[in-house]
């Protein structure tokens, strides 16, 4: 992993033996991901898009990991299509990441501080995971340190913090009840900083691809909502686009998993389904080019309709409601 001057996107993906034609359907997915919100996106065609992210450098990217199941990682790598994943990591510089580097011990602990060092003031920090705080931050250290100061000296030289996912975003499953670490959220521990969260378990990379082009394309962060969520992504609730909303419409629902309602694809509102009070985009924006969760494969987050919760939603990964 280099670091130290970026070559411009187009001159890397050209080196690298990246097709036009594959660029450009890459900027054509960021379009659907973000249709509207982004100054980036907004009524522009792809090869609009591939020209100006093509004169943008490639973006300095430190991902560190807390507590977390690696689920955000493996949904940036796991798309559906190969080429997609090599494409991401060909237009972002991912500069320090303890899952798909080789280094490890001092050799990581060295690149980390080489990354930090080399594009002090202008890398985009990326948190996956839930930050432990009790107990100053003792139940889980990296290179002998406490989690909490690493996040807090890695972000203070940092452009922007992306929290991805739900556990970085507000706690997620580490936060659950009796929450024993103390686990929270990056805006809890980080101020001060530029901080973009994607919650979702996991959210959709094209999401926070965006998110970056965006940033070191036009110089600033997505409009946000009250959760610091960018708008284009969480605007709207899941029910809005739903396959199965059709059946909520018409007042059929199923009674329980495995009834003839369920077997035929009726609304699972009565299920538990939280599609109605989730915004996330996963309905309309297809998770990694396949129609479905990120959790099932399927059906979008009504499978979270099993959980009574959802990933997406402020608190709801923490404690699932009574009912």
């Amino acid at each position: 992993m280099t670091t130290g001057e970026k070559q411009t996107i187009a001159t890397h993906l050209k080196n690298s033996g990246v097709s036009r034609r594959n660029f450009l359907q890459l900027c054509s997915k960021i379009i659907v991901a973000a249709p509207i919100g982004l100054s980036l996106t907004s009524h522009r065609t792809a090869a609009q898009v591939a020209k100006i992210v093509g004169k943008a450098r490639r973006p300095s990217v430190i991902w560190l990991h807390f507590q977390d199941c690696t689920g955000c990682t493996e949904t940036l790598l796991r798309t559906s299509a190969p080429d997609v994943a090599h494409l991401i990591l060909d237009v972002i510089s991912l500069d320090y990441h303890e899952t798909l580097m080789a280094a490890s011990g001092a050799q990581a602990e060295a690149a980390l501080k080489s990354a930090i060092e080399d594009n002090a003031g202008k890398y985009v920090l990326v948190v996956e995971g839930a930050i432990p705080t009790r107990d100053d931050g003792v139940f889980m250290e990296l290179a002998g340190r406490p989690s909490i100061q690493v996040v807090k000296e890695v972000a203070s030289q940092a452009a922007a913090v992306i929290a991805m996912g739900s556990c970085a975003s507000w706690g997620g499953v580490p936060s659950a009840d009796p929450n024993p670490t103390g686990a929270v959220g990056v805006d809890s521990v980080i101020s001060g900083k530029p901080i973009v969260n994607l919650p979702g378990c996991p959210p959709n990379p094209y999401n926070l691809l965006a998110v970056v082009l965006e940033y070191v394309t036009m110089g600033r962060l997505p409009e946000l909502d009250q959760f610091a969520r960018p708008k284009f992504a969480y605007d709207r609730v899941i029910h809005e686009n739903c396959p199965r909303r059709a059946h909520f419409d018409a007042g059929r629902f199923a009674a329980s998993f495995g009834d003839e309602g369920h077997r035929k694809g009726w609304c699972l509102y009565k299920l538990g389904c939280k599609g109605p009070v989730t915004h996330a985009s996963c309905a309309s924006r297809h998770f990694n080019e396949i129609p479905g969760c990120g959790r099932s494969g399927r059906g979008f987050r009504v499978s979270a309709a099993l959980k009574k919760e959802s990933c997406g939603r402020w608190g709801r990964s923490r404690r699932c409601p009574s009912t």
